[in-house]
């Protein structure tokens, strides 16, 4: 059964979770033991005459809705604000692309990743990560967003389905960018919060592979919808648990992996990107984007330092 958490810090059944006021999400754990969570935005989009209660769409967000990974924006609008240096960014940025180039995403990587993700957010206030994550959409994000993905969710929209994304970033971070793009919400990865700073904890797994076709699953038992109605959106092979889960998967600026899937399946493939503009996306996503949280981490360590000194 889920719980639903945001009016005041509780624990929950399984294992420690603590929320605030600002925070409202739904945690959810399955009769295999996976916990997925999910936020919808604080305004629903507008109703439409006739609303779908029993289809719903699901866009990946990194190099799907927009380009690059998300995790990268918003490590750039920290760089901005002077948390780490460019050139930590930069270093930073190479060793992602190298781990994409080499398609090493196995389970130590992942492993890396989820460290990389708890220490990310230790310390932080919930309502600090959603500010600055405001204010770096609308500097960094919000120009990168792929205007024929948009379009496609607006779709669903219109025909009266809800839309959700699906990211490996903290929840919050996921809502936030649903808010602005007017979406319905985010399934993201969940930390544990205590008196509304973040502990460094998960709860649950990181939002990835396999977990979002679970978190799906979950949030579609729990609101009524229809697997074999729904949709679902992807740029890379890591997805294609969630792409399967759905009756309607749909490829996006596909990697080779999962564009060759998706031709032997039969999937519809859309491609944004064109010539020289497609050669330059080397922004990775999913497990490599965990590296980049050591950046954010470091730089936000260097900046604490600091700021003690000063």
């Amino acid at each position: 059964m889920p719980d639903r958490l945001g009016t005041e810090g509780v624990r929950g059944r399984r294992g420690e979770v603590a929320v605030t006021r600002s925070r409202r999400v739904t945690v959810s754990t399955d009769v295999h033991g996976h916990t997925a969570g999910w936020s919808e935005t604080p305004e629903a989009p507008p109703a439409t005459p006739t609303p779908d209660p029993t289809a719903a769409a699901f866009f990946d967000v990194d190099n799907t809705m927009m380009q690059g990974a998300s995790i990268y924006w918003f490590a750039r609008g920290l760089a901005a604000r002077k948390y780490f240096t460019t050139g930590d960014l930069a270093r930073f940025a190479w060793q992602q692309a190298k781990f994409r180039l080499l398609a090493t995403e196995h389970a130590g990587d992942m492993s890396q990743a989820k460290e990389a993700a708890l220490a990310f957010v230790q310390g932080w206030r919930v309502d600090d990560v959603e500010r600055l994550t405001e204010e770096i959409f609308d500097e960094l994000m919000a120009p990168r967003i792929w205007a024929g993905t948009r379009k496609l969710a607006q779709r669903h929209l219109d025909a009266g389905e809800r839309v959700w994304l699906v990211s490996a970033a903290p929840v919050e971070i996921g809502r936030v960018i649903a808010t602005r793009l007017g979406l319905t919400g985010a399934i993201g990865t969940v930390a544990e919060v205590i008196d509304g700073a973040y502990t460094g904890r998960l709860v649950g797994d990181l939002m990835h592979g396999p977990a979002k076709a679970e978190a799906i699953t979950q949030l579609a038992a729990v609101e009524g919808l229809e697997l074999g109605r729904c949709a679902a959106y992807s740029d890379s092979a890591n997805d294609l648990p969630m792409l399967s889960t759905v009756g309607r998967p749909m490829a996006i600026n596909p990697d080779p992996a999962l564009l060759r899937q998706a031709r032997e399946r039969g999937w519809d493939v859309r491609d944004f990107r064109t010539g020289r503009r497609a050669a330059k996306i080397a922004v990775p996503s999913t497990a490599a984007a965990g590296l980049l949280a050591g950046a954010v981490t470091a730089g936000l360590a260097l900046h604490r330092r600091r700021q003690r000194v000063d």
